[in-house]
């Protein structure tokens, strides 16, 4: 052993076969763990936190359920990564991906015993993936210059996302206001113009759309509740000094009429600071940092709509819808920018009072009220929204659709089977294997809504053989349905972000022969 000894004590290293091995089942018990997640009959999984307040949150989101794991193995961190990075990138599709990587790692690992070597199925699966792309590509429609037909995509597109998610009830009302919601974005990615506020109480179809934008806080006392025409300075500067702010400054005074002459003139300097504000010629002040009364009493008497505490995405948000900037010194009005919107008045959700800004400069934004019977249902319905809001931004720019349901799967399925066919040598096994993982996402959907999925896919397989075929899994029927007539669609850009990064990711862990742990670094007793 002596001889061997390479590594500093502690470290491990596994070869070959083993690290293959462990590679492989780790992926493997990832995406099973999210498989149940798939669909729209798609299960559901609550994570609890250890910590403080055991926090709880109830989610089918397949990131969201990754981001919150803890996983030791350094291949399940691989399908983790893809997961987050295709939430990121293009919003929906984080389950698919996983269980996409999750089933090309089984189907690698039968060919790696039957002695193929990774290398041969890494470049099969390239040509598998390459093929597949190009199949998906001759399918498409883009819808792009009929504006009514591009919106019955969008509503699609929408309906077909929420159905795995909580809101798969209400999926039509919540797919026309995400709809109505981006369609106002024109066009920009920019999904920071949208804002969701969530409000307990109510049910999730009390949810609504309102054009504005809400600030989640109450008017101050005595101050005007309604202003037409409001020019606004978003700021965030300490109004709050008519106290001594230096920490550890002493003043040593003789007289009591002293510390009232030091009270005095710091009141002139607060009084000198809100004139320099309401010169620029305001009648709005929104503040992120807190409002002396004193301060507030000066903004009042001056018809100064006075607004404190706002939080930071509410200012930041706030200044790009208003288009203002955010200030904090106010010493030449000329330079900076204001914002304006038409009405700023007080309206009421549920118990809580909000101020509702309208008729902003920036026609894109809107708020997105959500109303339901708890936080937890809430924080769920703002996921999914947000996923269908990310889908259908990113569906805008690029207009190309497919049908959903299993459809786009049998499709490539099909195409790299005929690849297999043509193709000599070993390679021709792993491009079939590949189409074999590729019909596992329609069993798995199948499987998720408790039907006979063998039977299901043998049908949709025959169905394809015919050429512009648009059979997929009818999970409400439970047989095989037209996707085209179900109006079941789903976006390219998802689909080829699903493909190319499980491809990318099952090559990535394929490649691996060698696993090398490091010791922990030993903590010296400070003793």
């Amino acid at each position: 052993m002596a001889v061997e000894k390479l590594f500093k004590d502690e470290a491990t290293e596994e070869k070959g076969d083993r690290a293959r091995m462990a590679s492989f089942v780790g992926a493997m018990a990832i995406a099973d763990l999210v498989k149940t997640t798939l669909g729209p009959k798609g299960m559901d999984k609550i994570l609890q936190s250890t910590g403080r307040g055991r926090s709880v949150t109830v989610t089918n989101d397949g990131a969201t359920i990754l981001k919150s794991l803890h996983i030791d193995n350094p291949a399940a961190k691989v399908l983790v990564d893809i997961s987050k990075v295709q939430d990121d990138e293009v919003g929906d599709g984080t389950t698919s991906v996983v269980v996409l990587a999750g089933e090309l790692l089984r189907e690698a690992e039968k060919l790696v015993n039957a002695k193929i070597h990774p290398m041969t199925i890494i470049s099969g699966f390239r040509m598998a993936a390459e093929c597949a792309r190009n199949a998906l590509l001759e399918k498409v429609v883009d819808n792009k210059q009929d504006a009514e037909k591009f919106k019955s995509d969008l509503m699609k597109i929408a309906m077909t996302t929420l159905s795995s998610k909580i809101l798969s009830q209400d999926k039509e009302h919540f797919a026309k206001l995400a709809v109505d919601a981006v369609m106002r974005l024109k066009g920009s990615t920019n999904l920071e113009a949208i804002q969701i506020i969530k409000k307990p109480g109510g049910s999730l179809t009390d949810s609504f759309l309102d054009e504005g934008f809400i600030l989640d806080k109450k008017i101050g006392i005595g101050q005007p509740k309604r202003i037409e025409n409001a020019k606004i300075l978003v700021a965030n500067t300490a109004m709050d000094t008519d106290k001594v702010k230096i920490y550890g400054a002493r003043v040593r005074v003789d007289s009591m009429s002293k510390v009232a002459e030091i009270e005095g003139a710091e009141k002139d300097k607060m009084r000198e600071k809100v004139q320099k504000i309401i010169s620029h010629g305001i009648n709005c002040f929104v503040n992120r940092q807190l409002i002396y009364n004193f301060p507030e009493e000066l903004f009042a008497d001056a018809g100064v709509l006075a607004i404190e505490h706002a939080d930071f995405d509410g200012i930041e948000r706030l200044a790009l819808v208003t288009g203002g900037e955010i200030a904090s010194t106010f010493d030449n009005p000329e330079s900076v920018k204001l914002g304006r919107c038409k009405l700023i008045e007080e309206i009421m959700i549920g118990e809580d009072k909000l101020i509702h800004f309208s008729g902003c400069e920036m026609g894109q934004a809107c708020t997105i009220v959500l109303r339901g019977a708890s936080s937890h249902v809430l924080d769920e319905a703002d996921r999914s929204l947000h996923d269908a809001l990310c889908v259908l931004s990113q569906t805008v720019n690029d207009s190309r659709v497919l049908l959903g349901g299993g459809w786009p799967e049998m499709v490539m399925a099909k195409a790299v089977d005929e690849l297999a066919r043509k193709t000599p040598g070993k390679k021709s096994h792993a491009i079939e294997a590949f189409s074999r993982a590729l019909l596992a996402i329609p069993t798995i959907i199948a499987d998720n809504a408790g039907l006979d999925s063998a039977e299901l896919v043998s049908q949709l397989r025959a169905e394809h053989h015919e050429e512009g075929s648009t059979a997929g899994i009818d999970v409400i029927s439970g047989s095989v349905g037209d996707m085209a007539e179900l109006g079941i669609s789903e976006a390219f850009k998802v689909k080829q972000a699903v493909l190319l990064s499980a491809t990318e990711a099952a090559e990535m862990i394929l490649r691996v022969d060698e696993i090398i742990t490091c010791a922990p670094r030993r903590r010296e007793d400070r003793m």
